[in-house]
């Protein structure tokens, strides 16, 4: 048995497959936010699953970026070197809003009194200038001590290239304070730029005792239930999966845990309809978050920030992360009205306690979900295949405010925070593609989660991707995902050249270096090597230039006979991110290896159930509203009934336990032989 759980703003979900039979059986369960794992632990119980026959069990979850966003982490206390105590204050001088007069930098998550330095400094050769003052450590140590610090972080100027310093600052720190976590920053990041390394360590500690508070809550939950320990992992936001062990001491590397896994699965739907390039958009009951996957591999970026908006520049995360836009557009999204008399959706939700006011558990506030009941887009009485029945009255008194605000029907309300939602996962579905130089008329859209069916008709209108698809049980598509991620792990140093001048040989030493670590850590999860995979990676620039681009690398050996190709490789993503190129020299910056530990993955297979015929998945009709298009007498079908093959014209609704998909009358579905729903424009 493969179990994947995820956690959700709204709702838990569960995917388990049984490898004897081959069935995959899914369930869904709400979200507890004052325990997190009770919610997993009712989804497997909800389920049904023999958990005695477990022998893998991958879990994805919200808690450490909810801590972060929320501030609900531990008291923490940084040592660094003497006259770097305020990077985290001092930040970058690029503001993004040029013109804003109020503009205030990000909070530094330690406050000042609880930065100390020691004195030590190495060059930016990793070379020894002074010694690590080993008193100024013990002291920073007593004064943590005495200030009930419940985290230590530790950050030097230059120790990615030699953390010589940092190892024995945590053996003082351990001998003298082992009760207290400590994070050393060469254990999370071998990647210069100090205030994002200093930021990414801080917040690792912030939330270091939260995770293993968490997971080890979990663990003990679930080896009661008879599962286990070896089975246990969780989703890492580089698209990989990683140990309980792993997570508790790294738990920065879990910031997008879930969301990671639906891009994962879209990549592999991908290369299942030989449509390798694709856009993945997760429409969830919080947010909407959305990736771009380009020749079966989606994208990674070290340069992720939480909470970053246009006004706000948001906290760098120094770890590999798959490049993910997220926005507070999901079906619990709250709509209201600005000091401005405008209209707005999100990003403040109403989750799963309360829960949208159609739930009837006691909220009150207007939700994208109260809009699509009001649409006539989801049927009330089968809401979670009639687990929760919808309230129509209490949807339209909560939508009654923004009708009297603008002197319209409450149908015309609706429409209007429905439309205002597209609009939101318009603008970020254009972050990913248009934005980065990616023309989305070549890309496939695939949605999922809760809501990603019932906005696709609208966004393959608006955006003309060349198709959208509808993957098999949407609701729990990111649960679905984790099952078909390797072990991953990435390892990434600086080390600056420029390309015509290095030697091969000592850039070969340096990837050797890197992959004998990968598959140390690998083989210590018990993966053997004929299993692991390694690939080599190079962020490339223009010397002069700040930023890098990464450039994969051909596999074998780094020698002058491949460096023509490389650089090629190299002016030609330049070119399509930022459409130039330059006789500039071209510079390496950073060594990237990634490992992959291969597991065994669910095998999708193709439906090869009876033969049915399109009369029998017709459920009726229902007055639907398109928006500009209408209302318009739609005809409903249960999806599980339609046949292969057969093409449904809208106006249409095809509905399924957990999610809805709304075909609009210009716009034509194919359901596959693997069960996707096809979504394309009639010509």
């Amino acid at each position: 048995m493969r179990i994947a759980t995820d956690i959700g703003g709204t709702f838990t979900d569960l995917v388990f497959l049984d490898e004897e039979t081959g069935a995959i059986g899914v369930t869904k369960s709400s979200s507890t936010p004052t325990n997190f794992a009770l919610g997993v632990l009712n989804t497997i119980k909800k389920a049904a699953v023999n958990v005695k026959r477990t022998t893998f069990f991958v879990h994805g979850s919200t808690i450490i970026i909810n801590a972060l966003t929320e501030r609900k982490g531990v008291r923490v206390g940084l040592i660094t070197t003497k006259g770097f105590r305020d990077i985290l204050e001092i930040a970058r001088a690029n503001r993004p809003d040029l013109y804003n007069m109020y503009y205030t930098k990000p909070k530094p998550f330690v406050p000042r009194y609880l930065r100390l330095e020691v004195e030590e400094r190495l060059n930016y050769k990793g070379e020894e200038l002074i010694n690590l003052n080993e008193e100024d450590v013990c002291r920073a140590v007593e004064k943590f001590k005495a200030e009930k610090v419940e985290a230590i972080a530790v950050c030097f100027l230059h120790s990615y290239i030699n953390c010589d310093h940092e190892v024995r600052c945590g053996e003082i720190i351990e001998r003298l304070a082992p009760e207290i976590p400590t994070t050393l920053s060469h254990q999370i990041t071998r990647e210069w730029r100090e205030y994002e390394r200093t930021n990414t360590i801080v917040l690792n500690s912030y939330v270091k005792p939260i995770a293993e508070a968490y997971l080890d809550n979990l663990d003990s939950n679930l080896t009661g239930m008879g599962m286990g320990r070896t089975t246990l992992h969780v989703m890492q936001s580089n698209g990989g999966s990683a140990t309980f062990a792993s997570g508790k001491a790294s738990p920065i590397n879990l910031v997008e845990s879930g969301p990671v896994a639906g891009v994962m699965g879209a990549a592999y739907i991908g290369e299942l309809i030989s449509e390798p390039n694709v856009i993945a958009l997760d429409i969830g009951g919080t947010t909407a978050k959305t990736s771009l996957v380009e020749n079966g591999t989606p994208k990674i970026t070290t340069e992720y920030r939480i909470e970053r908006t246009r006004a706000f520049p948001g906290y760098p995360i120094l770890v590999p992360t798959i490049d993910i836009v997220e926005i507070g557009a999901g079906g619990g999204s709250i709509a209201w009205i600005d000091r401005a008399g405008a209209l707005r959706v999100g990003p403040v939700s109403a989750g799963a306690d309360p829960g949208p006011a159609c739930y009837g558990w006691g909220g009150d506030k207007p939700t994208v979900t109260d809009a699509n009941v009001l649409a006539g887009r989801i049927n009330p009485k089968y809401f979670l295949g009639g687990e929760i029945l919808l309230d129509i009255k209490k949807a339209e008194a909560a939508m009654r405010p923004i009708a009297e605000a603008f002197h319209i029907s409450i149908a015309g309300a609706a429409m209007g925070v429905i439309r205002l939602a597209d609009a939101n996962m318009i603008n970020a579905l254009k972050l990913v593609s248009v934005r980065r130089g990616y023309d989305p008329r070549d890309f496939v859209l695939i949605n999922f989660g809760g809501g990603g069916a019932m906005h696709a008709g609208a966004l393959l209108r608006e955006l003309h991707p060349k198709k959208v698809i509808i993957p098999t049980n949407p609701a729990v598509f990111s649960a679905w995902g984790m099952l078909m991620t390797d072990l991953r792990r990435d390892f990434i140093q600086t080390w600056v050249a420029r390309i015509d001048q290095v030697d091969p040989a000592q850039i070969n030493d340096i990837y050797l270096e890197m992959e004998k670590q990968a598959l140390q850590a690998l083989e210590a999860e018990s993966i053997g090597r004929k299993n692991i995979d390694v690939i080599r990676f190079a962020d490339m620039r223009y010397k002069g230039q700040e930023h890098t681009v990464k450039v994969p690398l051909p596999g074998g050996e780094f020698s002058t006979d491949n460096l023509p190709e490389i650089t090629e490789s190299f002016h030609r993503l330049h070119e399509q991110s930022y459409t130039f190129r330059l006789e500039t020299p071209v510079e390496l910056v950073n060594f990237h290896v990634t490992a992959f530990g291969r597991v065994r993955k669910p095998e999708i297979k193709k439906l090869d159930g009876p033969v049915t015929k399109v009369e029998e998945a017709y459920k009726g009709t229902r007055l639907v509203n398109f928006d500009e298009l209408g209302f318009h007498d739609s005809r409903i079908y249960e999806r599980d009934l339609l046949p292969v093959g057969s093409g449904i014209t809208g106006p249409a609704v095809i509905e399924e336990p957990a999610s809805v998909t709304v075909v609009f009358p210009d716009q034509r579905v194919i359901k596959d032989e693997y069960g996707f729903l096809h979504i394309e424009m009639v010509s």
